[in-house]
């Protein structure tokens, strides 16, 4: 995939249409209000995305599904600008 709006949509078109958030207790169902620990998902594939002039634009995005079926994304940035918290849940 050439850019990041591609592969989103193309996610989406495959089912992948939950938006993810890790935050200390897990992570995040946005739109099911639901949480989930490391051992409740599966990345299905990721995808890297660099900036052509800024750092600061490189970026992850994660296809998840979780145990219950749950199918849907994850973003974040890399290198110095990943998230920390992301980082913990992902390894």
């Amino acid at each position: 995939m050439q850019s990041m709006v591609g592969c989103t949509n193309k996610l989406v078109k495959d089912g992948f249409t939950e938006n993810f958030k890790v935050s200390e207790a897990g992570l995040m169902a946005l739109s099911k209000e639901r949480i989930y620990k490391p051992e409740d998902v599966s990345i299905v594939n990721f995808y890297r995305f660099e900036g052509y002039s800024d750092p600061g634009d490189n970026t992850i995005l994660y296809a998840i599904i979780t145990n219950d079926k749950l199918k849907g994304t994850l973003t974040d940035g890399y290198g110095a600008y990943a998230d920390p918290l992301v980082e913990k849940f992902i390894k």
